[in-house]
């Protein structure tokens, strides 16, 4: 794992600039998400099936905002996209506790979930863009550093939250409305030609280059990884509707749940030289990364399956899947911003897009699932949908090897 004094001399002064400001929105977003089911329902007296609309309403679309965002990236330029995105972010935030009415809450929480996935694209493309050489390793730290921001907002969220809903939001507004400040004295002085390099800058004044249809027709490129990460996050989901009721209703507390999360947190952070480890073994091949994610997803769903009677297993399960997670959440935005070129905030949009599509019809299956059987249908299901993720991981990979090896041929 990177020491904080070697972070110092490895990286330019701007990265790390980024990395703090990366936590502290990371941290702040925290503040917020977690309490949206809790706000809408004792706040706003809605029933809870109310709260789980806005979620589904705020997923689709932030489903949009993916695409929208990746698309817009070369027509704005980063600097007009990723500021404006997140001025209007911070915005709505701040005025969501100033209103009562339902309707206008449920537009609000939209328009949010619309420009929070509006900038996210644009962003990973950015740190792409601007630290080609260090991308790999600064990709990894921001997703360490983002998942630390998390737990620490998340609990201290809860706690702001028994004194003040409104003092959430302020933190959850500042922190965004701060992100977007720093974007625009970072980028003050960085023309989007700068950024993205001559090539780009020239295909977008002549309109782009390639248009979206084209662009979508290169599948090989990114479908079969965008459907299994959307499986893999699909299959996710099983501890949220599957595992979380179980455990209730087998008498443990609820800490026993939330403890599984605080080993996931631990295990992100502290297992690094692991996932390092591993990636060393795999070559540094992202395609191969991908791959190993899925099949840790596989074994850790398919080892609860079978001893899910205990809660250890459900501890060891957490431990293999968080490595399938340290693996396959840098690597997406890693292999894009490698592999597309003046394409990749089109195409880290379009894959967000698939994956988000997983997310939010995972809980809908679980649920279902659940109610029909226990945990043992869910457990079920995630074990067949994580191993039909690896099956399409493979098939990524595959048209990887082969693309190369027709690159190869054309040289001699």
């Amino acid at each position: 794992m990177i020491s904080p004094a070697s972070l110092l001399n490895r990286y330019p002064r701007e990265a790390l600039f980024f990395l703090v400001a990366s936590f502290i929105n990371s941290s702040g977003s925290a503040f917020m998400w977690p309490l949206t089911t809790l706000y809408v329902h004792t706040v706003l007296q809605r029933s809870m099936t109310e709260a789980g609309f806005v979620l589904m309403v705020q997923s689709l679309a932030g489903i949009v905002g993916q695409f929208v965002g990746g698309s817009l990236f070369h027509r704005l330029g980063a600097k007009r996209l990723i500021v404006g995105a997140l001025l209007i972010q911070g915005l709505i935030q701040l005025s969501i506790p100033l209103v009562s009415s339902w309707p206008v809450y449920l537009a609000l929480m939209t328009g949010l979930g619309f420009t929070f996935n509006l900038s996210f694209p644009a962003i990973q493309a950015f740190i792409g863009f601007r630290w080609r050489e260090q991308r790999r390793e600064l990709f990894n730290i921001v997703y360490v550093g983002n998942n630390l921001g998390m737990a620490i907002g998340t609990s201290l969220a809860g706690v702001i939250a028994t004194f003040s809903f409104q003092l959430t939001f302020l933190f959850n507004s500042g922190s965004t409305l701060l992100f977007a400040l720093f974007f625009f004295l970072f980028m003050k002085n960085i023309s989007h030609r700068e950024l993205v390099g001559e090539t780009s800058a020239e295909a977008q004044k002549r309109g782009q280059g390639t248009n979206t249809f084209a662009l979508l027709l290169r599948y090989q490129l990114y479908f079969f990884m965008a459907l299994g990460g959307a499986f893999i996050f699909f299959a996710n989901t099983v501890w949220n509707t599957g595992v979380a009721p179980y455990i209730t209703e087998q008498g443990m507390p609820l800490s026993s749940y939330s403890w599984l999360w605080t080993i996931n947190g631990i295990i992100i952070f502290a297992g690094q030289p692991i996932t390092t480890w591993l990636k060393r073994i795999l070559r540094q091949n992202l395609s191969a990364q991908l791959v190993a994610s899925a099949v840790l997803y596989a074994l850790g769903f398919g080892f609860i399956l079978l001893y899910h009677g205990s809660y250890s297993a459900f501890v060891i399960g957490m431990i293999i899947t968080t490595f399938g997670e340290m693996l396959i959440s840098p690597t997406i935005p890693t292999f894009i911003t490698e592999r597309t070129g003046e394409s990749a905030p089109f195409y880290l949009g379009v894959v967000g897009a698939i994956t988000t599509v997983g997310r939010l019809l995972g809980p809908l299956a679980m649920g279902f699932m659940y109610d029909q059987g226990g945990v043992e249908p869910t457990l079920v299901l995630a074990t067949i949908v994580s191993f039909a993720a690896v099956i399409l991981c493979m098939l990524h990979s595959f048209f990887q090897r082969e693309k190369k090896g027709q690159q190869h041929a054309g040289t001699f």
